[in-house]
């Protein structure tokens, strides 16, 4: 009672001082004469509610954020933000490649790895099925064009890691296609920076983090192995080899430590004296001696033991509930509800379709009554359209893919508005994991623009790489195709963040092989022996459709296979094997590329036809990377709406 009584006393001195002084009141001059105890009394009281005022404010904060991370939050927007933290807290190796904390300066992830054990995997499936419940609980009916899409794209992408999860005991965690072996290897040499001494304490820490991760891949292994679920032979006794192999390399040619010290070679002296250099050298030699060779020693064990039990080559057919596993596979890499059989057919349609566009071409370059087959091995064997099997030649072979992209760039005007933000550089795979690798494959730049996407060209078997494919290899992988994809996808301004990040499968590879028709139509396979290589690489695709569909509904062998590829690509063996091998081990994923570019050329036409003069390639192409990754069902609906919109205009 006291204190109001000072405060209004004060409160009429200050009145009186203003009066007194013809002040117009909120504009006091410091020179006012104010009792010095009635200004300390109304000091402390405006400080007492100001610290009231925020303590509440901090407080509401603290609630709607705490509401936001553990219940439904309040906008779907805040939801998706939400959803994409809460993933990315279990995948850091993700988060490595990706770069999106750097730039606000945290670093902590690059220290970690996944939790890859049975426990983890049970919080997962509840993670993905919470996520599905609170997404549901938004009123999309009122979602419209962006918003809808993203509602639509998110809800497909739960759908898509339920099913994976779900099927989650068919699935082989190493293989001779890849696994933990080789993908952490390749993740810290290849994208896991090393640029000061926080760099490289955390690569430090995650190399003594190998060994409780394949821990856990040796207990997923023994999970499975209880469930009946064994990879084919082939695959266990290659990915075995690629283990052996890097355990033979000892400590000091480790391709992990030998990464270190070049990056610590390439600092400058104001970043680490001579001492600091020297005693993380020494720690890391440490950690590779005392846990990554061991670590990998235990996989080997694993593995051997893999090997005893490893005695067919079935496709998933063979696995338990294996049709279902496989028609799941089917949906999730095509998203589109169709059966084996009908992509069997649809195979077997196209391959005679493009055999009969490669005849006409091999009939005017390639003289003689031979097969296909033997025509294009013919071609690909003249010494002149082959590289030397030697380092230099394998050099020459990635200094021509640069130059084919740098070619190709510019005219890309020609048909798109929308241009990638980052470049890209052509490398060469990793020879500690090439053998088993695929041809090719792309690695998207990450999110904060420190480096360029990189197009990965296999050259273990050089004469796996004529000349006459190497350009439509080149527009599949970089431009027009993924790293074209990828990094618009990630430079689409005003949408949530994960539309930069999901994955297609049919949509994704589906672009990259339209990418390759798409450079031909303008003009950049002209040469009959480069429109050759395109239709030799659609065929591959079309072939795809028979062979995997043949694998795992069919039971066709391995054997059976790879001479159904031989003989309708000309492809030489060694390829042929590597991809036939990958499809038994990644059940549907083959089928993604020619369902995919089918769909795209279905749209466009359907877009030309409806236009008429009005269409325009630039609107098109728009329309289909404007929007990121979508799943097909889900970019017919855009495009249809993009004719709609044009038609509205007239």
């Amino acid at each position: 009672m006291t204190s109001r009584r000072n405060i209004r006393s004060c409160s009429r001195s200050v009145k009186t001082a203003v009066a007194s002084a013809h002040i117009a009141p909120g504009n006091v001059p410091w020179r006012v004469t104010v009792k010095k105890e009635c200004l300390e009394l109304l000091i402390r009281k405006m400080a007492k509610w100001t610290s009231l005022f925020a303590t509440a404010m901090v407080l509401v904060l603290a609630a709607l954020a705490a509401h936001t991370w553990y219940a439904r939050p309040l906008f779907v927007e805040w939801f998706y933000a939400k959803s994409f933290l809460q993933f990315a807290m279990h995948e850091p190796e993700l988060l490595t490649a990706l770069r999106v904390l750097e730039p606000f300066g945290l670093r902590a992830h690059n220290a970690k790895l996944a939790d890859s054990s049975l426990p983890a995997d049970e919080e997962r499936i509840a993670l993905i099925t919470k996520m599905r419940d609170q997404l549901a609980q938004y009123d999309a009916a009122g979602y419209r064009q962006q918003a809808a899409i993203s509602y639509a794209v998110f809800a497909r992408e739960l759908e898509q890691r339920e099913s994976e999860l779900r099927w989650r005991w068919h699935t082989f965690p190493i293989t001779q296609l890849g696994g933990a072996h080789t993908s952490l290897p390749a993740l810290m040499i290849q994208q896991q920076r090393i640029d000061d001494v926080e760099d490289a304490e955390n690569f430090i820490t995650r190399l003594g983090a190998l060994p409780l991760k394949m821990e856990q891949i040796a207990e997923q292994i023994r999970a499975r192995q209880a469930r009946g679920v064994i990879p084919p032979k082939f695959a266990v006794n290659k990915a075995s080899v690629q283990v052996k192999e890097f355990i033979a390399l000892g400590v000091e040619k480790n391709p992990l430590l030998k990464r270190f010290n070049e990056a610590l070679e390439k600092w400058p002296v104001s970043l680490a004296n001579d001492e600091v250099k020297r005693s993380l050298r020494a720690r890391a030699t440490v950690a590779v001696e005392a846990a990554v060779v061991p670590a990998y020693q235990k996989l080997d064990v694993a593995l051997d033991a893999l090997r005893a039990l490893a005695t067919k080559e079935d496709g998933a057919w063979s696995l338990p509930e294996g049709a279902a596993y496989y028609q799941a596979a089917i949906e999730r890499h095509t998203s589109a509800r169709v059966t084996a059989d009908e992509i069997h057919a649809l195979g077997l349609s196209e391959v005679a379709r493009v055999g009969a566009e490669m005849d006409a071409v091999l009939s005017k370059i390639v003289p003689g009554e031979d097969s296909r087959a033997a025509k294009i091995l013919r071609l690909s064997n003249d010494p002149a359209r082959r590289y030397p099997d030697t380092d230099a030649g394998r050099a020459q072979v990635l200094v021509d893919y640069q130059t084919i992209i740098d070619e190709i760039s510019p005219a890309m005007d020609r048909a798109f508005r929308l241009r990638p933000e980052s470049r890209v550089v052509v490398k060469r795979v990793p020879t500690f994991y090439e053998k088993g690798s695929a041809a090719a494959y792309y690695e998207s730049p990450p999110l904060d623009g420190s480096a360029p996407g990189v197009f990965y060209a296999n050259l273990f078997d050089v004469n796996a790489t004529p000349k006459h494919a190497m350009r439509t290899l080149a527009y599949h992988e970089a431009i027009p195709g993924h790293h074209f994809q990828t990094s618009i996808a990630q430079s689409l301004k005003d949408l949530p963040f994960f539309r930069s990040l999901v994955a297609f499968t049919a949509y994704d590879e589906g672009w990259a092989l339209y990418a390759e028709r798409l450079a031909w139509e303008l003009g950049f396979q002209s040469d009959p022996h480069d429109n050759l290589g395109r239709l030799q690489d659609e065929m591959l695709r079309a072939v795809r459709l028979v062979v995997d569909t043949g694998i795992h509904a069919k039971r066709w062998s391995r054997e059976t296979a790879i001479r159904y590829m031989v003989e309708q690509t000309g492809m030489v063996e060694s390829e042929v094997v590597a991809e036939i091998e990958r499809y038994f081990v990644d059940p549907g994923q083959a089928l993604a590329y020619k369902v995919g570019m089918l769909k795209i050329l279905e749209l466009r036409e359907r877009a030309k036809s409806a236009l008429g003069p009005r269409f325009d390639i630039k609107d098109f192409h728009d329309v289909v990377l404007g929007n990121g990754s979508l799943p097909l069902s889900l970019l017919e609906r855009v495009v249809d709406e993009y004719i709609a919109r044009v038609q509205s205009k007239r």
